[in-house]
């Protein structure tokens, strides 16, 4: 049976979810520390933007994806005539959408670690002529650490499992866009149940492993 096993949809889950985490911390980590220091009009309006994912159905979300994306969206019609590349039904679109679902994980954990860091220690590299480059790096990083790896796997959990909005932009292509948990759709649909329980067992195995990595890699970091 192992051997008649696609372990493709695996393979390409992998990829997406830690392509999806790292664009989610390059922009996530930047999006918290704003929030976290920073008081300006249209805040709060960004905070609920930020939260919005969560709430939102995925399906919505790739809907919304679909339509700035697609051939005839804002950014898909641009990329098109400017490039000729086309994101919708491509593994690029599956780690756009696993990015925008898992990205507020990421940031709101992200945000209360920043906020749990001492002003004072701030102001105080401040007063030995640090830059504000430069004290994030030495002072609040490394304080806020913790929350930060703690989001990342939340993000990376939730990037693995996404189901919803990939499926919308990014379709069900096997070979080429079909992630483990639409095969694992697949599976189900086709009454392919043992598939189906080797899938499902894959990815909770998979995803529990990487998790537990992190809490070890985490708290070998505190000694």
């Amino acid at each position: 049976m192992l051997r008649d096993i696609d372990w493709f949809p695996l393979f390409l889950s992998l990829r997406v979810a830690l392509l999806a985490t790292a664009c989610s911390l390059v922009v996530g980590l930047s999006m918290a520390f704003l929030l976290a220091r920073r008081r300006f009009i249209g805040r709060e309006l960004v905070i609920a933007l930020v939260t919005l994912p969560v709430l939102l159905p995925p399906t919505v979300l790739g809907f919304y994806l679909l339509q700035i994306l697609g051939r005839q969206g804002l950014v898909g019609r641009m990329l098109d005539q400017s490039l000729g590349v086309t994101v919708v039904f491509s593994w690029v679109a599956a780690v756009i959408a696993s990015a925008v679902v898992s990205m507020p994980f990421l940031i709101q954990t992200a945000r209360a670690a920043f906020e749990g860091v001492d002003p004072d220690l701030e102001a105080a590299a401040r007063t030995l002529g640090r830059s504000e480059v430069d004290i994030f790096f030495t002072v609040t990083l490394p304080l806020s650490w913790r929350g930060i790896i703690a989001g990342t796997a939340l993000c990376f959990a939730r990037a693995m499992g996404e189901f919803g909005a990939t499926l919308m932009v990014a379709g069900n292509i096997p070979g080429r866009t079909q992630t483990l948990p639409v095969a694992i759709y697949d599976a189900v649909q086709s009454n392919n149940q043992d598939l189906a329980n080797y899938l499902v067992l894959t990815i909770t195995f998979v995803t529990v492993m990487i998790l537990l990595l992190i809490g070890q890699a985490t708290r070998a970091l505190r000694w």
